[in-house]
C-alpha cells in the first residue's frame, strides 16, 4: 500500500474480504465504529485500541503566533485538537522489532 491512502471504502473491503460480510453490512459496520469513536472524541473520552494506539482530545490555551511572512502578531484562538498516540507494539511493528509489550 505504500504511497495509497487508506480510505474507509477500503475498510469496508476489509470487512467484507475477512468477515464475510456483505458490502453494505461491511460498509454500516465501518461507519459505525468510526461514528462511535467520534462521538467519544467529541466528549473529550480518551479512546484507547489496543496493540493499535489512543486517540485524545486536547485543549490548547489561546495566544499570539506570529505570521512568518510578515511578522506581524496575529492571535490564536483557543482550540481543541486531536492526539494519536501509537502503542508500543505498533510502533514496534512499523519499526520491524519483534515482541514489545501492550500499551
Amino acid at each position: 500500500m505504500a504511497g495509497k491512502t487508506l480510505t474507509r471504502a477500503d475498510l469496508s473491503e476489509a470487512v467484507h474480504r475477512n468477515v464475510g460480510l456483505s458490502r453494505t453490512e461491511s460498509a454500516d459496520l465501518v461507519k459505525s465504529v468510526l461514528d462511535i469513536i467520534t462521538d467519544t472524541l467529541i466528549t473529550g473520552e480518551t479512546v484507547k485500541l489496543s496493540s493499535f494506539g489512543t486517540f485524545m482530545v486536547r485543549s490548547k490555551t489561546g495566544r499570539i503566533g506570529r505570521n512568518p511572512k510578515t511578522g506581524e502578531e496575529v492571535p490564536i484562538t483557543p482550540r481543541r485538537v486531536l492526539v494519536f498516540r501509537p502503542s508500543q507494539v505498533m510502533k514496534n511493528q512499523i519499526n520491524g522489532v519483534e515482541g514489545g509489550s501492550e500499551d
